[in-house]
């Protein structure tokens, strides 16, 4: 097991300073953004702040289909949807697959803790259903929804499915086929050994993943609070299982939260979830955002599991 570099400074490896009110001061310039291409921007919450930008394929489709509803890593405390990296994941999402992409954004950590984002990707998901848009109207089929993200948004996705469960009566007309749970963001107060074996990676150091669950979590929380690692308790998976929603868990051992991420699968899958597991070898955290010509692969992956989903 490699030894932790202790000389690594994790607020200078995200870009961002802590404020003396403890809020975060984010460099404007090493987060680029890219404006609607194919997309669209729609405003959720002004009074949060929260937004979509969805995205329709290159060509009208001929018949409605099924809605992603995606949301975007970065910790809980970096990112939003119009962030070159997720613009341009989704961006290939929407040209690549027969779906219509909404990406979500969600108030960001430390100035708004979990379950903040949670909040916002329940609201979220109640938005699409409501919102008078011809784009979604038009286009997306509601009785096909999956609920998507990566990183911070995977783990995100999980516990907005773990809400949205509890209320499928409250959502109609849409209709969760599924969760898909890309490299999902996990914790707990003890190393696994893939944590131990890549504490230094240079994509995501465990340095770095400390730092954004010590800003995320609710104050006084420790990293085994059900929020950063689900298997160590609030487990309410029952209704998911009788709605028969399949959930999608991938990643790669690359990445230090491998064990975790497989954990969680297998969690689910003694509770008689329908999982599919995709873990593959080699790579690290987030390679299909950084680099867009290794998201083929994904795409996939996401077409069959959605495809067998329907």
């Amino acid at each position: 097991m490699a030894a932790e570099n202790n000389s690594l400074d994790p607020y200078e490896f995200i870009h961002s300073s802590l404020n003396p009110d403890g809020t975060l001061a984010r460099d404007p310039e090493a987060f680029v953004t890219t404006p609607p291409d194919i997309s669209k921007d729609i405003p959720i919450n002004p009074a949060n702040n929260t937004w979509a930008r969805v995205f329709l394929p290159k060509q009208p489709p001929p018949n409605k289909l099924p809605l992603l509803l995606y949301f975007h890593g970065g910790g809980f405390v970096i990112g939003s949807p119009d962030l070159a990296n997720f613009h341009e994941f989704c961006s290939n999402i929407a040209t690549e697959l027969p779906v219509i992409l909404v990406s979500a954004g969600y108030r960001l950590a430390p100035e708004h803790r979990l379950p903040a984002a949670y909040d916002d990707g329940m609201e979220a998901l109640r938005w699409v259903k409501t919102v008078q848009d011809d784009w979604l109207r038009d286009n997306a089929d509601y009785s096909n929804c999956f609920i998507m993200g990566s990183s911070a948004g995977g783990n995100l996705a999980y516990h907005v499915g773990l809400r949205a469960a509890q209320e499928t009566d409250h959502l109609s007309p849409l209709k969760i086929k599924g969760l898909i749970l890309h490299q999902p963001y996990l914790g707990g107060v003890r190393r696994t050994e893939s944590e131990l074996r890549i504490v230094n990676d240079p994509f995501f150091p465990m340095a770095v993943s400390d730092l954004m669950w010590e800003l995320c979590l609710p104050v006084d929380a420790d990293r085994d609070h059900p929020y950063c690692n689900p298997t160590a308790g609030f487990g309410v998976l029952e209704k998911m299982k009788q709605l028969g929603w399949r959930v999608l868990v991938t990643g790669c051992d690359g990445d230090p939260m491998i064990d975790r991420q497989m954990e969680l699968a297998k969690m689910m899958e003694k509770k008689g979830i329908k999982v599919v597991g995709r873990f593959g070898e080699g790579e690290y955290h987030g390679f299909e955002i950084i680099d867009s010509s290794k998201a083929k692969p994904l795409h996939l992956v996401l077409l069959n599991f959605i495809s067998n989903s329907i």
